[in-house]
């Protein structure tokens, strides 16, 4: 009897602790060559509805801006910034500003120089932050690997 309610309690508290786990946006890649020298990778984000992620224009004072990190390669490198759709602007009294954000879904698109035929894929990270009305969840870094094709 003592070994059934054991396996219940550990069963009870491991649910619990997996429903605390919030992960309200996936990202997906993609990546369209447009030459031999040239390609663009696509970053979407898809967004649970009541959630919103930040763009990458955040003034400094605000919540964490998305931002995206590409590692360095003698194959390729990041032409400019990443750009973006025209946010959503709202002033956020939690930061005391108005910030640009996006629900749903965004796509983030960079234009890649490609410096080598070898070019096979772009790595590199990115970090963004995710809140609704009532909360905001830690920043979160997450790591990519878009393959180029062919």
């Amino acid at each position: 009897m003592k070994r059934i309610l054991v396996l219940l309690a550990v069963l009870v508290l491991s649910t619990a602790a997996f429903a605390q786990i919030e992960a309200p946006v996936r990202w997906s890649y993609a990546a369209k060559k447009l030459s031999s020298t040239e390609a663009i990778v696509f970053l979407k984000a898809t967004i649970q509805p009541g959630w919103h992620i930040y763009s990458q224009n955040v003034k400094d004072g605000g919540p964490v801006k998305t931002s995206f990190t590409f590692a360095s390669s003698k194959d390729y490198t990041p032409v400019g910034k990443a750009t973006e759709p025209k946010p959503i602007s709202k002033f956020e009294k939690v930061f005391g500003m108005n910030v640009g954000y996006f629900e749903s879904s965004v796509v983030f698109q960079q234009k890649i120089k490609l410096k080598s035929a070898k070019a096979s894929a772009v790595t590199g990270k990115l970090e963004f932050m995710t809140c609704n009305d009532q909360k905001c969840l830690p920043p979160e870094e997450v790591a990519f690997n878009i393959p180029l094709g062919k």
